[in-house]
């Protein structure tokens, strides 16, 4: 399977700069909107806008004469009158005579006592405060009347301490705060976007099974960071699926080559005169070997998710057929088997040999460890099939072990190779089904359902 070339934008560094740049580039843009509604909000702050807006308020009488100013919520008048010593106002007609005044400008100092500064700015000293000022003209009928405005730099001061650093100080802050959310969204956003792609091949990686061995994970849109380490995982994939392939393929092949020489041995042994004290002996461990054989081929096969052919399946059918089968080991076993349908049972989507396979080593296994003159109950319903005994049941130290393969418990009671749980277990794993055990008040009772994982008791 090829895999798509990464593109220099899976970059994982890539994507995280690009949303630290988008964050940054917000920041810049709320800066610059904050301070056009600042400027907005806070207007005439500097002296020569606010001579300028003090100019275009100028009224004149009939006959062109200036008579004062319009007044207004955004330039009040009464601000001139209530600080008449610290700022002050005065109109000058086209010979530089005094037309208009208010009070704080009476004393204002002429001539050499007041200094000239660029772009028709001025400052002069009154009672050792400086007061600095500015004049803009304004045309009228013809005639050029100039607007002078002076404020002292102690209200300044004041107003800067009292009114404008604090309001910078909290500006700070809340752009500060702002800052910071605007950053941890992006961050979120970013690591949320750039990590996606690692969830997705995380997830992909858990659905790799031994059932699903030739699936690879994908690097067409993985960060280039992880495509060394995803490729380096695929590896590993191509070596255990190798190895496990060679693995399944000697079991089958050596549990097929030895059923021939055991059918052989068998029939030279049943050859030997039957009065022969080692003939039932041989017999006997033949028929293990022969046993185990074909378990492992059974094993074997349920192990290869190509070999099970899916249809629907009468579940109390194929229960029936099982309990026929068996019905002459329960026999001799001393164990009655009593099956159960419910009504309105559905079939089921299943490999019907597998199926009947995984129903015979339970209720074999059952009958195995039922006690002599009990039952072994098969209750079939609607999502699942449980099969009891009335024997000791398992103890609960061994219990996690029971589906180990090869295992077998310190209390068991055949001479088996500890293989048929664990068929039973590869069966309801390729079908997706639960196989699950629990002790009863008398027994141990295995339950097979078509949802949910494999849990033991």
């Amino acid at each position: 399977m090829r895999c798509k070339k990464p593109t220099r934008m899976n970059s994982l560094s890539i994507r995280i700069l690009l949303a630290y740049v988008a964050g940054a580039l917000l920041s810049i843009g709320l800066l610059v909107t904050l301070g056009a509604l600042v400027k907005e909000r806070l207007p005439g702050m500097d002296l020569a806008e606010r001579t300028l807006a003090l100019a275009e308020r100028l009224e004149f009488d009939a006959r062109g004469n200036p008579t004062g100013f319009t007044d207004s919520d955004a330039h009040p008048l009464w601000i001139y009158d209530s600080l008449r010593q610290e700022t002050a106002w005065r109109v000058l007609d086209d010979s530089g005579r005094v037309v208009l005044r208010s009070s704080g400008a009476a004393d204002w100092p002429e001539g050499g006592a007041r200094h000239a500064l660029p772009e028709r700015r001025f400052a002069f000293t009154r009672e050792g405060v400086l007061y600095d000022g500015a004049r803009e003209d304004q045309r009228h009928n013809g005639r050029t009347w100039t607007v002078e405005l002076a404020v002292s730099s102690r209200v300044i001061d004041f107003l800067h301490q009292g009114f404008a650093l604090p309001f910078i100080r909290l500006g700070v802050i809340i752009f500060s705060l702002v800052l910071l959310v605007i950053f941890t969204v992006c961050a979120c956003v970013s690591l949320k976007y750039a990590l996606r792609p690692l969830r997705n091949v995380s997830q992909a990686a858990t659905q790799i099974s031994p059932r699903s061995l030739g699936d690879r994970l994908q690097t067409g849109h993985v960060p280039t960071e992880l495509v060394p380490l995803i490729a380096s995982f695929n590896q590993v994939l191509d070596r255990l699926e190798k190895g496990f392939r060679s693995q399944q393929e000697f079991l089958a092949t050596a549990a097929h080559e030895l059923k021939t020489p055991l059918t052989l041995l068998r029939a030279e042994v049943e050859l030997m005169s039957e009065h022969s004290e080692v003939r039932e002996s041989l017999l006997l461990q033949i028929s293990h070997l022969s046993r185990q054989v074909q378990q492992l081929l059974l094993l074997a096969e349920a192990s290869e998710p190509l070999s099970y052919q899916f249809r629907d399946v009468e579940v109390c059918d194929v229960a029936r057929d099982v309990t026929t089968y068996l019905r002459k080991i329960a026999d001799d076993a001393g164990v009655r088997l009593h099956l159960t349908c419910d009504d309105g049972v559905s079939k089921w989507r299943a490999d019907h040999g597998a199926f009947f396979t995984l129903l015979k080593n339970l209720i074999e296994n059952a009958v195995q460890h039922a006690p002599l003159g009990t039952v072994v109950n098969i209750h079939v319903q609607a999502e699942s099939v449980s099969v009891s005994d009335q024997g000791t049941g398992v103890p609960p130290e061994q219990m996690p072990h029971i589906f180990e393969r090869f295992w077998r418990g310190k209390l068991r009671q055949d001479s088996g190779a500890g293989l048929g749980l664990a068929i039973c277990q590869e069966i309801c794993t390729a079908h997706g089904w639960s196989l699950t055990a629990h002790n009863g008040l008398t027994g141990l009772t295995m339950r097979i359902c078509r949802a949910g994982n494999a849990e033991v008791h």
